[in-house]
């Protein structure tokens, strides 16, 4: 057994309202918990949780630049990549002009804080 059990991924962001909708949207999760500086998403497990901690000065990473690395992203499973894209997009990701990968397995996008995450293949 371990030393502990994950609870919440916790991003930092200017408008935590704004991203829970994002990733609440894009996960189908329900959100949980809303303070003035806090709103926590969830799913049906424990632990999935993501939580948006507001940070006023908040400066997105600026990967692959080293000066501002991305520090954490998510990896997220999508069926379809097009069809994830095109919903992503809409919600109000940017697709990352940084492509690193060639086999066409992952796509890099920013969410509306400018974190980045990747959308992969089942």
């Amino acid at each position: 057994m371990g030393i502990a059990r994950m609870r919440a991924v916790v991003l930092d962001c200017p408008d935590p309202n704004r991203l829970a909708d994002f990733y609440s949207a894009l996960l189908d999760w329900k959100i949980t918990t809303v303070e003035d500086d806090w709103v926590t998403i969830s799913g049906a497990g424990e632990s999935e949780r993501i939580s948006f901690q507001k940070a006023p000065d908040h400066q997105p990473p600026d990967w692959p630049d080293p000066a501002r690395p991305q520090q954490l992203h998510l990896d997220l499973t999508v069926d379809d990549l097009d069809e994830a894209e095109a919903a992503v997009l809409a919600l109000g990701a940017v697709k990352h002009t940084h492509q690193p990968d060639e086999s066409g397995s992952f796509r890099v996008y920013l969410d509306p804080a400018g974190h980045p995450f990747c959308l992969c293949v089942a």
